[in-house]
């Protein structure tokens, strides 16, 4: 490894899992994963060679989307195991060389937080309403919301309240949005930032993080345009500005790492070096399994780009989006509609070859891993699990469903409980009912079963991380003319990347070096097959 890359914070090129703490392993009975279970298989996520880990939001919550809905800031729902088990957790982490994040949710709160409580029970333009952005109705009696702007979770982006005032709601109607020109705001989240970096937290991924800033006026958005007057607003770079003065102050490596869904020129505007260390680069996830859509993505990625902006963040999965092992195996798809635009791209759904998903899968988790930057993954795509498309309508719990009358499926189906072993019913996530039900075919994608076949999605997780550690992370991407269209090949130091998209099986040239890790048993030698990578090494 190159001087720069071990001069280089960890963060520019960490490989960190996404715990969707719900999901990952219940120990008290009650259905619903906990930080004693994460500390339970502790060593099954260190053991995947991973560097850190970042928690969905796991603070005090209804529960209304999924603990984006936020309670308290400052400590950990009890349901999870409290503070207590939550600082166990960061020490045994922290043991094992893990770096920890956590979910800040700086747009909005629950409709239960002691902020909103008492702004309903105050006045209009009191001190309390000012923390959140209430406005009059229009019409002649203020019945008509105050502008035209829509939910992104289906529906209006206001509800009214009793004394004829409304709040805006840019999520769920129990997701009232904070005033971020009210100083009380910001003041009150330099004091979050400061009390988890005091406890020793490792930094922070932010949710949407081109939101909280809205256009003054609130104007209404013009028919058939997105809402440009609500995302994006040049004052969030004020609050990142901010933010960063806090991180900075401590003298350790800390990362904050936006959730920005905007062009790749917008988010090299978020990663200035006075601002977020990292910014999400999810044009992978958007993309089609093909060589110039997957090219053209990472291109976007570094043409925006400076050493001052550093590497993308790269992620094929994740809490929001169908997983990737469905997303590439549709071979029937189904209309679909959404309020979300995003969701038309990747929450696409239909009848699905597993076969060519879970191949396609692996040759594109190893393209993600030999790119310079950051990756995250998601929880259960270690064992190749695809999306779970068919929970029973009553079980669907994500406000999606409710808000869009039964036609957005919504996120449920990425956040089905894992499968630890193939016993039913529980497959040994709960000895209780899980939160959502799981599927009998979830017994063939076990980790304990997996443990024990070395051909299994687990297994190549594990060695593809392993070998990542050997290529030099401080050298850039130089493209490979592989004088196909459907194959795309990279050089990192002495490692040549190679993904075969389609087409006939291709044979790599003896210069490019020996075979070190393919995506699948189908990759020898010096052959790679359609739908499959290898990493070659000189």
């Amino acid at each position: 490894m190159s001087d720069d890359a071990q001069a280089a914070p960890w963060w520019r090129s960490a490989v960190v899992y996404q715990l969707y703490l719900k999901s990952f392993l219940d120990t008290d009975g009650d259905g619903i994963g906990d930080l004693d279970g994460v500390l339970e298989r502790l060593d099954h996520i260190a053991g995947l060679g991973v560097d850190g880990v970042w928690f969905n939001p796991c603070y005090p919550s209804p529960q209304r989307d999924g603990g984006y809905d936020v309670a308290d800031y400052l400590t950990i729902d009890p349901v999870y195991g409290g503070l207590p088990a939550f600082e166990r957790f960061l020490e045994a982490a922290h043991a094992r060389g893990l770096k920890v994040l956590l979910d800040l949710v700086p747009n909005h709160c629950s409709d239960q937080h002691p902020w909103f409580q008492e702004a309903l029970a105050a006045e209009p333009g009191s001190a309390a309403r000012r923390r959140f952005i209430f406005a009059d109705g229009r019409g002649p009696d203020g019945s008509e919301p105050p502008n035209n702007w829509r939910s992104m979770f289906g529906g209006p982006a206001w509800a009214r309240v009793p004394d004829g005032q409304w709040y805006l709601h840019l999520f769920d109607a129990t997701q009232p949005d904070f005033n971020w020109d009210d100083p009380s705001v910001p003041a009150m989240f330099d004091d979050v930032l400061a009390t988890w970096f005091e406890r020793g937290v490792d930094g922070f991924r932010i949710d949407v993080a081109h939101g909280m800033v809205k256009e003054r006026g609130l104007p209404d958005v013009a028919p058939g345009e997105l809402n440009r007057h609500a995302w994006n607003q040049p004052g969030i770079h004020d609050i990142f500005r901010r933010w960063r003065r806090v991180a900075d102050s401590y003298d350790r490596d800390l990362t904050l790492v936006g959730e920005a869904w905007v062009s790749p020129a917008h988010s090299a505007e978020y990663i200035r070096a006075d601002e977020l260390h990292q910014v999400f680069y999810f044009g992978l996830i958007r993309e089609p399994f093909e060589a110039a859509a997957f090219r053209h993505s990472v291109e976007s990625a570094y043409a925006v780009l400076s050493d001052e902006h550093g590497a993308p963040t790269w992620t094929l999965n994740n809490h929001d989006v169908h997983r990737a092992v469905t997303r590439y195996g549709i071979v029937e798809p189904e209309p679909i509609t959404s309020p979300d635009a995003n969701a038309l791209l990747t929450r696409i759904r239909g009848r699905v070859d597993l076969e060519l998903g879970t191949q396609r899968a692996l040759a594109a988790l190893l393209f993600l891993l030999a790119l310079p930057g950051s990756v995250y993954l998601y929880q259960g795509e270690e064992l190749g699990l695809p999306e779970v498309q068919d929970l029973p309508d009553e079980a669907r719990q994500d406000p999606m469903w409710e808000r869009t009358g039964h036609t957005d499926f919504g996120r449920d189906g990425c956040r089905v409980p894992l499968p630890w072993t193939e016993d039913g019913p529980t497959f040994g996530f709960t000895s209780g009912t899980p939160w959502l039900p799981q599927p009998e075919w979830f017994a063939d994608y076990a980790a304990s079963r997996e443990e024990r076949d070395p051909g299994s999605v687990l297994h190549l997780y594990r060695a593809a991380l392993r070998t990542r550690r050997q290529i030099d992370q401080g050298t850039p991407l130089a493209w490979v003319d592989a004088g196909r269209a459907d194959v795309l090949a990279f050089r990192r130091g002495d490692v040549v990347c190679v993904t075969v998209f389609d087409g006939a099986p291709y044979a790599v040239p003896n210069d490019w070096g020996d075979l070190v890790l393919g995506s699948g048993p189908a990759v020898q030698g010096t052959t790679v097959p359609a739908g499959h990578t290898g990493w070659f090494r000189g």
